[in-house]
């Protein structure tokens, strides 16, 4: 079974044989993030699929937040380009979870924290801890604590 960090490699030799410049140029500073990341801190390590989806997460929502800046700046070009990037590093992520799917999951946990004894906004943490490990990687932090206030809420 190839490792996710290979599949990207191999993307991006296709994608430069095929001269696909905004997928070679997005594809080789996604690598060099995540080579950043093994070498990083006092040893050199290999991340592992999970830490390799991280990273991949991490460079898709610069992209994200990167065409909003540009778009509000009227440089809408710019801003096109950084979100064709931000598509094409999803399509290496786990699909993301539906704004229903989230706000089932975090009732379910709004639930089990109420039954522990936790309750109103006081209780934010308590359901960050069960929801998190339930939507790692399907959900952004911001959605989901936004789903946690709301339903907190009211």
């Amino acid at each position: 079974m190839t490792t996710l960090k290979e599949k990207l490699k191999a993307d991006l030799n296709a994608a430069i044989r095929e001269r696909d410049e905004l997928r070679s140029s997005t594809l080789r500073l996604t690598i060099t993030a995540i080579t950043k990341e093994e070498v990083a801190g006092k040893t050199k390590r290999e991340l592992s699929d999970d830490e390799v989806q991280k990273v991949i997460a991490k460079e898709a929502k610069k992209r994200r937040e990167a065409a909003e800046a540009f778009a509000q700046g009227g440089r809408h070009e710019s801003a096109e380009r950084e979100k064709a990037e931000g598509v094409l590093l999803d399509a290496y992520l786990p699909k993301q979870l539906s704004d229903e799917e989230l706000d089932g999951i975090v009732a379910a946990a709004v639930e089990e924290a109420k039954a522990a004894g936790a309750e109103g906004p006081r209780a934010m943490g308590a359901v960050m801890k069960i929801v998190n490990p339930k939507v790692a990687g399907q959900a952004e932090g911001g959605r989901v604590a936004a789903s946690v206030k709301k339903l907190l809420a009211g």
